[in-house]
């Protein structure tokens, strides 16, 4: 399992993500108007919108809030116009890093993440000097515990997932993208709510942290996702579970 992926199921079992609900929602907005922009308001021809759609339902978004943001992005309603920006950069200990952002002032933006990224022992890398380390894939992560392996392995598999892969934090389940929701939806189907499920960027290799390093990209991946513009953060480090649970007591 990717590093962002363990930190995200650790921080959600701890209930880390209650405490910043703002800005999961203000998040969820940016991507709901974003996705009605480029492919349209109507969920059922946009699997983008829709995808958002289940994970602002998920995390209980008022319906209102739903629609309203689906028709700034439409331009039935005003509202801000936002740009995507994925910015590559290396991390302590040369952890290779995306960060998805929407925005609506570049400057500020790389200028915050830039900012970070110096404070953590990291920076900002020149294009395509990361992104080929990572491949787009469906992922679904399942707590460990809530359900026997074997069924969700036959489960996922038959719903069309490459691979269940399995460590101490959980289940990653992953698939190629298109397979997402059918994968997600027959998760759902036995009564199991994913710690996260999203197209996410997955890294073909890992680092190893410890000790110094390993706190350094636990204080840096909170101080980007407290960060407005930062929509997703993917990183290649494996930290053991008891240093992330460490850096969120």
């Amino acid at each position: 399992m990717s590093g962002h992926s363990k930190w995200h199921t650790i921080k959600h079992k701890k209930g880390a993500a209650d405490a910043k609900r703002g800005k999961i929602f203000t998040r969820i907005i940016k991507e709901l108007s974003v996705a009605a922009r480029s492919g349209g308001g109507d969920v059922d021809m946009n699997p983008r919108l829709r995808t958002i759609v289940a994970e602002a339902k998920a995390n209980n978004m008022p319906r209102e809030n739903i629609e309203r943001a689906i028709r700034r992005g439409t331009g039935e309603e005003p509202g801000v116009s936002y740009e995507e920006i994925m910015y590559e950069a290396y991390g302590p200990g040369g952890v290779a890093m995306l960060i998805s952002t929407l925005t609506d002032n570049k400057n500020r933006t790389v200028g915050e993440v830039r900012f970070l990224l110096g404070k953590m022992n990291g920076n900002l890398a020149a294009e395509n000097s990361v992104a080929w380390m990572f491949t787009r894939k469906g992922q679904v992560i399942v707590e460990r515990g809530k359900i026997d392996e074997e069924k969700l392995l036959a489960v996922a598999l038959d719903a069309g997932a490459d691979d269940v892969n399995d460590d101490e934090s959980g289940f990653e389940i992953v698939c190629a993208p298109e397979n997402f929701e059918l994968v997600r939806d027959a998760v759902k189907g036995i009564g199991i709510e994913p710690a996260s499920a999203a197209v996410a960027m997955i890294p073909q290799n890992y680092v190893k942290l410890v000790g110094k390093e390993a706190q350094q990209m636990m204080k840096l991946m909170d101080a980007l996702d407290d960060l407005d513009d930062v929509q997703n953060v993917w990183a290649n480090f494996d930290i053991e579970e008891k240093e992330i649970e460490a850096s969120l007591a």
